[in-house]
């Protein structure tokens, strides 16, 4: 278990520090159940990937979940481990009987909850807030204090929840966008002046109902939050979570910050959580699918051909993909013509216009790609004068 001390060193290295919750809140989707040596898996390459801090799960579940947490809190990882409790003593007491170093500590902000859900007041709720921040702060706990839901909670109200949290102990304040309602504008105004009013540190944690949920994140953190709450692939209750090779690249490529992460090792790791989760990587995925540096089109393809940062925002290296150029009724006579000098053939201006003709037209008969040695075969056919897909009397 590390010390306080400790995990501040963690979590102050970089200009933004990943809490990732594949192993709580991405379990929480619907159908998605890993093992605990699946949980220790993921745990170790979060931590291989320079992951900060690991949300671990949810002590107080009991059973299984508590042995995972308390398995993952003694691997002796580079990473801080958090557990995931309500806003009671009895939860914190779990978590601190599975020797983790972090607890995030989750109590409802909006009135919505307040009243339909905890069928509370405002002043129950900070009086809780108060006592179990107090709690773990007094067992020397480094405190995540969340507002859940509250991108719909009265703003005044937030900042007097995120206040008692501080004022009571907790280290940061964890924005909630438990519903996905928020927008990228709402949510900058909000999370500023959250940080410039209390004077705490602020963690993203989005959801992506309304596809906003990188937007959102990114929002805070252009806001002045410096922490974000992740998943592997976004998966989540729902419609997921922000992704943690979205935000993480976006932190890096397009905000100029520092989160301590390797993008080489996201790949590998969502493979891992993939296969894991049942949940496969769509081919369009940012970061992480197939088709990430995959060209058709003409005009990019041969853009690709001349300089690959003509129509490519970063290096397909960086994260472990590789580019292709992908033969199809997009295709112009460029990529032809390169694709065929590959394999030793050089066309003619006629014959390159004849084989792109060819190529559109089969390409539509089949309703995909064609590949390099069905082009090459094309090509002969061609040249022999034979045409196997003519289907004209």
């Amino acid at each position: 278990m590390k010390t306080k001390k400790e995990v501040y060193s963690i979590l102050e290295k970089h200009d933004v520090s990943v809490c990732d919750t594949t192993l709580r809140d991405g379990e929480q989707t619907a159908g998605i159940v890993f093992s605990n040596v699946e949980k220790y898996r993921i745990a170790q390459l979060l931590d291989d990937a320079g992951v900060p801090q690991i949300e671990a799960g949810i002590p107080t579940m009991g059973a299984d979940e508590k042995k995972a947490v308390r398995h993952i809190a003694r691997m002796k990882l580079s990473a801080s481990v958090l557990g995931w409790n309500r806003a009671t003593l009895a939860d914190i007491d779990t978590s601190i009987e599975c020797d983790v170093d972090s607890v995030a500590i989750s109590m409802s902000a909006s009135d919505i909850h307040i009243e339909h859900k905890l069928k509370k007041s405002r002043e129950w709720v900070l009086e809780q807030v108060a006592k179990s921040v107090e709690h773990a702060k007094a067992h020397g706990l480094y405190i995540s204090c969340n507002g859940e839901d509250a991108s719909r909670a009265d703003i005044d109200f937030l900042i007097q929840f995120a206040k008692t949290a501080k004022d009571s102990g907790a280290d940061r304040f964890r924005y909630c966008d438990t519903i996905g309602r928020d927008d990228p504008f709402r949510c900058f105004d909000r999370v500023k002046k959250i940080i410039d009013t209390v004077g705490i540190d602020v963690e993203m944690h989005t959801h992506d109902d309304f596809g906003m949920a990188t937007a959102n994140c990114m929002a805070g953190v252009a806001a002045g939050a410096r922490f974000m709450s992740t998943t592997v692939m976004g998966i989540g209750e729902r419609s997921g979570n922000a992704p943690l090779e979205e935000t993480v690249m976006a932190c890096e490529h397009l905000f100029k910050k520092s989160t301590g992460i390797s993008p080489l090792k996201l790949k590998a790791l969502a493979e891992f959580v993939s296969v894991a989760s049942g949940r496969p990587i769509a081919v369009s995925k940012p970061f992480l699918g197939a088709n990430c540096f995959a060209h058709e089109a003409g005009i990019h393809a041969d853009g690709i051909i001349k300089d690959a940062q003509n129509y490519e925002p970063y290096n397909p290296e960086e994260v472990g993909l590789e580019r292709s150029i992908v033969i199809g009724k997009h295709s112009g006579r460029n990529t032809i013509v390169t694709k065929m000098a590959e394999q030793g053939a050089d066309l003619t201006d006629q014959e390159a216009s004849d084989l792109l003709d060819r190529v559109r037209r089969i390409a539509v008969k089949l309703h995909r790609s064609i590949s390099s040695k069905e082009l090459l075969i094309m090509y002969n056919d061609m040249k022999a004068g034979e045409d196997p897909f003519d289907d004209e009397y």
